[in-house]
């Protein structure tokens, strides 16, 4: 079983799906200040590449998304088909190696370019969760300004999908 962080981000993954739920056109609108909802999709893509994928192997699945979404990248409106198979093919790779997860490897310093970071992997996946859970929110006040209703809760059902699990 996947360790409990992991379930968790799992469920955050599955909530800003839900909040991205929106039209190709409405997921290229941009309303300043915030970026589009394609946009984010892409970053949130580019993240879990950067944490789960090239932190562990030094590998890179989609360069496009390393180089157009990191963190301080210029915005753009992509098409929010080509993000969410980009998203798809990252998420799919990096469970791979999340699905290896162990309390103790959580606890472990990333060694980047051979030398130790000041981050561990716990603190990333940690990073990760709340990065999906700010713009899940930012998304949905994306919708809202675009006239977009009948969202449901803004948390699913976490009592049934994520509950708490205890670290063994």
């Amino acid at each position: 079983m996947p360790h409990p962080l992991v379930l968790q981000l799992r469920f955050t993954r599955s909530e800003f799906r839900r909040a991205c739920k929106v039209s190709e056109t409405d997921a290229k609108k941009r309303v300043l200040p915030m970026n589009s909802i394609s946009w984010t999709i892409g970053h949130l893509a580019w993240q879990e590449q950067r944490y789960f994928i090239y932190f562990p192997t030094g590998k890179l699945v989609i360069q496009d998304i390393q180089d157009n979404y990191a963190f301080g990248a210029p915005h753009s409106t992509p098409s929010a088909k080509k993000m969410w198979l980009a998203w798809n093919k990252i998420t799919k790779a990096a469970d791979k190696w999340l699905d290896t997860l162990t309390t103790e490897k959580l606890q472990q310093f990333v060694v980047h370019e051979g030398k130790k970071t000041r981050w561990m992997y716990g603190n990333l996946l940690q990073r990760v969760i709340y990065h999906y859970w700010y713009h899940t929110g930012e998304n949905m006040v994306v919708r809202k300004i675009l006239g977009h209703s009948g969202f449901g809760y803004f948390v699913g059902d976490i009592d049934g999908k994520a509950p708490y699990t205890p670290e063994r």
